[in-house]
């Protein structure tokens, strides 16, 4: 079950779940437990030891691990410990307890609507592991196709492992496993089966004549595929349609199979194909992973940064592979706090991971790894293409390429010291590059700059769907802060907000842009979730303590009003519209100067029918 981005869990619900839940139970599931004194301890499930550091309190109903500091609750371990999201464990968990989750700030319809949806992703997952049991049969018959992978250099165990098999080259394959093949909805609902336009009674499977990869969710269920042809047809890769169920751009391949080995070799190698995934996870990496056929996601990120602080990209060191790792690098930028580690691994054009182990050996490529390009590297290397910094006209350049990729990084140790090396480059001083920074009206643009990288495309925007424009803290009772405490304490009401809302609130200066960024995050993948969840979810975040202060603070002040946010809203509207025009202008963008012309005046006669107390 997916969490529903409608529904949202009252308080009192969660602390009757956790006083009828045993944390010492729902641990012991997954860690082996040893009675000490009053309370048990084990080996971290969250990083490698040899000494048990991890410990759970009966008593207090809690968990904490003294080697790498994570600690929580019955539900926030499931939430770290699986990937899941707080709806989804809360959920779970009150089926395991005989608990009905309480959903009264819906409608009978909205609650019948959202019913309706879980029962229909449980069938679908339901018909999309029936048809990977029906492949992996196949897979059994298929000569070619065991060649094809004995060739590769898969064995067996691998293949089961990952559940591989075969879909053969007939029309209707599936008919065998679906008697009403011809009539369920579900099976093209699914992306399994195609119907015709033009007469919906003609059928046909979508993969025919591939290497099947079932694409599993964290929790391990089947939610779409990958098929790779045998030869060199086109397309090499088929993969599932975007289903309720499957959504390309926030899953990962490998990420189930991989999740105890990420934590235990302390990093995630993240490649382009589910063949690299396989092949890797056989030759003694299987902490592997790879996109789907997407460019790597601030959800891929944050996904990733459940089960460890580290990420590697790996790379083809051609042009294309150049212009995939700058897009990974505009998703890795807003995630990179200090507490954690971005790397690049460019291989030699002639390789992929598989090839380079194969002919260089294993301690080869974890000597590549080991020195793989950090992301403060990259972001240099990437902000001096097509700079001639021999010249004060290309460090100037220069500086204006470095200025949107270094807002980009949450505040912190990296940035101050990227921002150093900036200066040094530019050949100024760091005060002066950073009243040079004030002075001038930060971009409203949130795009890495256009740049010639080894014959690669321009990279996209700078990821997540609205990005914070960082800048200078704002005092603490600022508008933006009074916003960050209505937000954080109404789960629901940023989804009510409008998409232009959400652009603005990002577009705050730092740490609050960084925050509202995160919260929109948050949002997309879990949908409303309390301020209790939002507390375990913000543990070890850059800004977790101003965010956590910003709360309590609230409690021994007044009540938060959505009202009042939107009375917010009208006031830093305009001089956000103005900033984008100003920008417009400084760009030559005059098209854009005069679409938000109109936007402004409408805004300022907003903000002005604004009586003092509602602003």
């Amino acid at each position: 079950m997916r969490d529903n981005p409608s529904v949202a869990i009252p308080q009192h619900f969660i602390q009757d779940l956790l006083a009828r839940t045993d944390v010492v139970e729902i641990v012991g599931r997954h860690v082996q437990l040893k009675k000490t004194g009053a309370n048990f301890s084990g080996l971290c499930p969250f990083h490698s030891e040899k000494t048990p550091s991890f410990t759970v309190s009966p008593a207090k109903q809690f968990y904490h691990c003294f080697g790498c500091g994570k600690n929580g609750n019955a539900i926030g371990f499931l939430m770290e410990h699986t990937g899941a999201g707080f709806v989804e464990v809360v959920h779970d968990l009150a089926q395991q307890y005989g608990l009905a989750v309480p959903e009264d700030e819906r409608s009978p319809a909205e609650r019948e609507r959202a019913s309706q949806e879980a029962a229909q992703r449980q069938t679908l997952t339901e018909v999309l592991a029936r048809a990977a049991s029906a492949y992996r049969q196949q897979l059994k018959s298929a000569p070619q196709a065991i060649d094809y992978l004995k060739r590769r250099g898969l064995s067996g165990d691998v293949a089961r492992t990952f559940g591989l098999g075969h879909a053969p080259q007939g029309w209707h394959f599936l008919a065998s496993s679906f008697g009403d093949y011809g009539s369920n909805a579900l099976l093209v609902e699914s992306g399994l089966v195609i119907a015709s336009e033009e007469d919906p009674d003609r059928r046909y499977d979508r993969f025919r004549d591939r290497i099947m990869f079932p694409i599993r969710s964290v929790k391990g269920e089947v939610i779409g595929f990958g098929g790779r042809v045998l030869g060199d047809e086109k397309p090499k890769y088929l993969n599932s349609p975007e289903t309720p169920v499957f959504h390309k751009g926030r899953e990962l391949y490998g990420l189930f199979e991989a999740r105890a080995a990420l934590r235990e070799h302390g990093f995630a190698l993240v490649t382009e194909g589910y063949m690299d995934v396989v092949a890797l996870a056989q030759l003694g990496f299987p902490n592997t992973v790879a996109t789907l056929g997407t460019a790597c996601t601030p959800e891929h990120g944050h996904k990733l940064f459940r089960f460890t602080e580290r990420l590697v990209f790996s790379f083809d060191g051609d042009a294309a592979g150049r212009g995939a790792a700058i897009k990974a690098l505009a998703a890795a930028l807003p995630l990179a706090s200090d507490g954690r580690s971005v790397s690049f691994l460019f291989l030699p054009p002639e390789h992929d991971p598989d090839s380079f182990i194969r002919t260089e050996g294993p301690e080869a490529f974890r000597q590549a790894i080991a020195e793989a390009v950090p992301l403060s590297r990259f972001v240099l290397e990437v902000a001096a293409q097509d700079c001639d910094m021999d010249s004060a006209e290309g460090r100037a350049r220069f500086a204006t390429h470095a200025r949107p990729l270094w807002q980009a990084l949450p505040a912190g140790a990296l940035a101050q010291q990227l921002l150093g090396e900036i200066a040094a480059r530019v050949q100024i001083g760091v005060h002066e590059l950073e009243e040079l920074w004030q002075l001038r009206r930060r971009p409203s643009a949130t795009h890495i700059p256009r740049l010639a990288v080894a014959g690669a495309a321009a990279p996209p925007a700078v990821p997540s769907r609205h990005h914070a424009n960082p800048g200078w803290r704002t005092a603490p009772n600022s508008r933006a802060h009074r916003a960050l405490q209505i937000v954080l304490t109404l789960p629901a009401l940023w989804e009510s907000l409008g998409s232009e809302d959400h652009q603005l609130l990002c577009a705050q200066a730092q740490p609050y842009g960084a925050l509202f960024a995160w919260i929109d995050g948050q949002s997309q993948e879990h949908g409303p979730q309390p301020w209790a969840a939002l507390r375990e979810a913000l543990r070890g975040h850059p800004h977790e303590d101003m965010a956590v202060q910003a709360v309590a603070s609230l409690h021994q002040d007044i009540e938060s009003d959505p009202a009042e946010l939107q009375a917010i809203l009208r006031r830093e509207r305009p001089p956000h519209l103005k900033k984008r025009m100003d920008a417009a202008l400084a760009e030559g963008n005059l098209a854009l100067y005069q679409a938000l012309l109109p936007q402004l005046a409408a805004a300022n006669a907003a903000a002005a029918a604004d009586t003092p107390e509602t602003t």
